[in-house]
């Protein structure tokens, strides 16, 4: 008996192979088969929105191939991932079987097979039970494709109207730009406040005590909260301190329980690739989407915390084994799902099996192995999936509050501190520094005495809001209900490669081609870029998916009054104008205009001020916070030669020649990944 299994990924197809007996032949599409072209609008407004779909010219021999597999064979499973994405391969793949011009194949033949994990039970699984290709599915993903599709074909022309010519609207990368424009506008609008931090380090006098000296911070004045704002305050309430006299005010003990961690969904595994290694989005997916084909991982888009029964078997039985019983609850943790489409709810990133990976999958070498950056990814969803089944960690929890007295002056100051009693399921996934450890503090009892070593105290100044960071972005998207499992790595990945913002030190920073192109979307298109209306548009194609909504009126909803708002910005809107960045020096070409930075497709770049009646320009890109170690006045930015590789040069060039291939920052400065305090 012949049997075709049709994957997308020849890697998935190859690790497939390793279990499947001779009687199945597996091969791949390498992805979509079908698309919209990209040479004209290719929805049929006038017929619904009917969507123009081809075949994509490089893939005729791979759609040849497939169409000469499947006339051998007796069975054809289409195995394609299993989300709208897949499901719309799924598709194609049928529609370009059954039409076969050279042979008729009944769709008899044709099963659809879903398994969520490729190991050799899951997918034995799934032959044994296929369907049907899920139309609703189908229906969900080709919403999305048309929508995103009419957004950026009909929005695109206007921002070269309006902006500038080569510009491109995205539906939902033109909120990801705007929550990042929004952030800018927050920091350069922030102005800082003066604030005061006082506290004492504090003398034990009870000899049984072994912790002898403990550092106490100023809570309250007077039974109200203590606020400082300036160093006359600030120096009164210092003297005060440094003659008053210290007891115990008040103890409070008790015992905290930390809970572990859901299991990774695709948005909590982006971020934490971002926080702990330094990873873009779209690398973290990359990583596992080579441990999901090689049969290491579950499949690695989704937006559930389910994990099937058998896999919290596999991990009670690991946890009663590696780490005993007192490390295993009496019943299974559960974590609560946010996903909306049933049919979607596949389970939690976890690994496929709990064994110890020998060393030698983790190669070094090779361009299509496994390499210890794998490795790395491999044991963090490992440990996470184990800790997510594991009991609280427990902690000792002290309060201390301190009165200080002078005179007629009252301060309360505190101290705060936890000591781990057990660990719990940080043994299988511990903070690194043992981060959660705080300050030791002394046994003490209420009115004891305490002696003053010295008062501290350091004036500070509040902080403009952090700019956002990859984990942070997603984070956000996450919350906001914009984008899906799938999209968050193509989100930030377009919104860097059109220019509208820049990644620098792993934070995110609108161009000035950015910011102009968000306020004209913003002033023009208010309801289209409202955050609100974006997750709106994301919950009705989760509801398309469920079979409760017809695509084609979702977009009759959304497309009809976007049309007629179309043709009246392009008649009344006026043309935003790109700022520019003064560098202070007359072009050298016309001797009238200044030396501007522009922000063009490639990058940063100097020009005339006075383009395009002078079209002087040179290569640059941006400063990096470094003096010229030459001139010691110029900055060193980076440039590109004309072949685009990248060097360091200074600013004063020509005045100042000084150039380097190696970029000039110590590593620390950009090779540290981002700390970040949110939940991993």
């Amino acid at each position: 008996m012949n049997n075709l299994i049709i994957v997308e990924s020849p890697t998935k197809a190859k690790t497939l192979g390793k279990f499947l007996g001779k009687d199945y032949t597996v091969d791949a599409t390498m992805g979509h088969i079908m698309d919209l072209p990209k040479s004209k609008l290719s929805v049929d407004i006038e017929h619904d929105f009917e969507p123009l779909y081809v075949q994509m010219e490089k893939k005729i021999d791979t759609i040849k191939r497939i169409q000469k597999e499947a006339g051998k064979a007796d069975t054809i499973y289409i195995a394609t991932d299993p989300d709208r994405e897949g499901e719309a391969i799924a598709q194609h793949v049928e529609d370009v079987i059954c039409q076969n011009p050279k042979k008729q194949i009944p769709k008899s033949k044709l099963k659809r097979i879903v398994f969520h994990e490729i190991t050799k039970s899951a997918v034995e699984e799934a032959i044994a039970h296929p369907r049907t290709v899920d139309r609703n599915l189908v229906d969900a993903q080709i919403g999305r494709r048309v929508l995103d599709r009419l957004v950026g074909y009909k929005l695109s022309p206007l921002l070269w109207k309006k902006v500038r010519r080569g510009l491109s609207a995205g539906r939902v990368q033109s909120v990801a730009v705007r929550l990042i424009v929004e952030k800018e506008r927050e920091i350069l609008a922030f102005k800082p406040v003066e604030y005061w931090e006082i506290g004492a380090q504090l003398k034990v006098q009870n000899a049984k005590s072994k912790v002898k000296e403990f550092v106490v911070n100023l809570s309250k004045i007077e039974g109200k909260k203590a606020e400082i704002h300036d160093g006359k305050t600030a120096k009164d309430i210092v003297s005060d301190l440094e003659k008053a006299k210290y007891t115990v005010y008040d103890l409070k003990k008790r015992e905290v329980h930390k809970h572990p961690y859901a299991p990774f969904t695709t948005s909590t595994m982006s971020q934490a690739g971002a926080r702990m290694f330094g990873w873009s989005a779209k690398r973290t997916m990359s990583l596992a989407q080579k441990l999901y084909e090689e049969g290491l991982i579950t499949y690695h888009r989704t937006d559930s915390t389910n994990i099937a029964s058998q896999a919290i078997d596999m991990a009670r039985s690991f946890i009663a084994s590696k780490y005993g019983n007192d490390y295993l609850p009496d019943k299974p943790n559960f974590y609560k799902t946010n996903s909306k489409v049933a049919q979607e709810a596949h389970e939690a990133i976890r690994p496929t099996s709990l064994d110890q990976i020998e060393d030698s999958k983790w190669q070094e070498s090779g361009k299509f192995g496994l390499d210890a950056t794998h490795k790395k990814l491999y044991e963090l969803i490992r440990s996470r999936f184990l800790a997510c089944q594991m009991k609280d960690s427990v902690y000792d929890e002290t309060t201390i509050d301190v009165l200080a007295r002078y005179d007629k002056s009252n301060y309360i100051l505190r101290a705060s501190g936890q000591i781990m009693k057990f660990d719990g399921w940080r043994r299988a996934l511990p903070l690194k520094g043992q981060g959660e450890e705080e300050q030791q503090l002394p046994e003490l009892t209420k009115d004891e005495l305490l002696d003053l070593i010295k008062v501290l105290s350091e004036q500070k100044f509040t902080q403009p809001p952090a700019r956002f960071n990859e984990a942070s972005l997603i984070k956000t998207l996450e919350k906001l209900g914009i984008g899906r499992p799938s999209t968050y790595a193509p989100i930030i990945s377009t919104i860097q490669a059109r220019t509208y913002v820049e990644k620098t030190e792993g934070k995110f920073f609108p161009t000035a081609v950015g910011m102009a192109a968000n306020d004209f979307l913003v002033t023009n298109f208010p309801a289209e870029l409202e955050y609100g209306f974006t997750a709106d548009m994301e919950n009705n194609l989760d509801t398309v998916a469920n079979g409760k909504l017809d695509w084609h009126k979702m977009m009759h909803t959304f497309y009809d009054p976007f049309e007629k708002k179309l043709e009246g910005v392009e008649k009344t809107a006026e043309r935003v104008k790109i700022a520019t960045e003064g560098t202070g020096k007359k072009c050298p070409k016309c001797n009238e205009g200044e030396i501007v930075v522009r922000t063009g497709r490639f990058g940063k770049f100097l020009s005339c001020s006075r383009f395009p009646e002078c079209d002087y320009t040179d290569k640059y890109l941006q400063k990096i916070d470094i003096k010229c170690p030459t001139c010691k006045k110029g900055d060193v930015v980076v440039k590109k030669t004309g072949k685009g590789r990248i060097f360091y040069g200074c600013s004063r060039y020509p005045e100042c020649d000084y150039a380097s291939w190696k970029d000039p920052r110590p590593k620390k400065a950009f090779d540290e990944p981002d700390k970040d305090t949110s939940e991993e």
